[in-house]
């Protein structure tokens, strides 16, 4: 697989990383994980907005130009041209003293492209027995130190779930390990607030848009366990499995998919116009 690393093309084994660089030893590090289908990135212009604001608040001055050109050509050099494939975008701090999240002039910024082969598909989850800090200076950062994430996803698998479900410490529902968590009550779609604690998802922000346009009456908001357990239905949302239903939260099952099944639908549509557009623009 080729990589590509501050504007150059490497193998990558051949990845250029100081063993001083805080992204590797500290987790000081963003990163984005977006679809790409037939050779195009999905929604890649809101995934660098939100890359770039994360930066901003860190401090951090990063450039990002060219990215659809420079991600269509990776998709190309490593024959993904005519599949899906998961494009992941990082950016290290680079070296420097512990205590100082500036950037070093060694940091990195990178992309890679994998297959993606998962398909979106009902899954079962389960509480984490522990709580997200929605006062964390990270809340709201997709950020490298990701290891809180895996132990919740660990944690579930462990116990025959496929997903993790995290309230914060006020009591609210805050998001899964992987994804944003919608729930649906009596036709109204129902998801915690950026309050919460949640990670401000890509997917999360075009459901909701999507649900506008559909005239699906929607909210942002503090939900508590017992709106959780009351639910109709309840999905997740990533930028890679797009609307994923689930079918069990600890015991509670749920067997509805009325409106999961219609945001379904629109997120494909949604899908292949971002494709579609792009498509028709022609790219250096």
């Amino acid at each position: 697989m080729l990589i590509w690393c501050n504007g150059q093309w490497l193998e990558e084994g051949n990845f250029p990383s100081s063993v001083m660089d805080r992204g590797f030893t500290l987790g000081l590090g963003l990163f984005e994980t977006l679809l790409a289908l037939d050779g195009r990135p999905v929604f890649l212009a809101r995934h660098l907005t939100r890359l770039s604001a994360s930066c901003e608040r860190l401090g951090w001055q990063v450039s990002f130009a060219d990215f659809q050109a420079i991600a269509i050509r990776l998709l190309e050099l490593n024959d993904l041209k005519k599949s899906r494939a998961r494009l992941r975008i990082a950016v290290t701090a680079g070296s420097g003293p512990l205590g100082d999240i500036r950037q070093g002039t060694d940091a990195q910024l990178w992309m890679t492209a994998h297959p993606l082969t998962e398909l979106p598909a009902p899954l079962t989850a389960i509480l984490c027995p522990w709580p997200r800090n929605e006062r964390s200076p990270l809340a709201g950062l997709k950020c490298a130190s990701y290891a809180e994430n895996l132990f919740a996803l660990d944690h579930a698998r462990r116990l025959g779930f496929g997903e993790a479900v995290f309230l914060n410490t006020t009591g609210h529902l805050c998001e899964a390990a992987t994804a944003n968590i919608f729930l649906v009550k009596n036709g109204i779609l129902l998801t915690p607030s950026l309050a919460s604690g949640c990670l401000p998802g890509i997917a999360r922000e075009i459901v909701l848009e999507i649900a506008t346009c559909g005239k699906i009456t929607n909210q942002e908001c503090d939900l508590t366990l017992k709106d959780l357990e009351n639910a109709d239905e309840v999905f997740l949302t990533s930028s890679l499995r797009g609307i994923q239903r689930v079918t069990k939260i600890g015991d509670q099952a749920y067997l509805a998919e009325g409106v999961t099944a219609q945001l379904s639908k629109a997120w494909e549509k949604a899908t292949e116009s971002e494709i579609s557009s792009h498509s028709q623009r022609p790219h250096s």
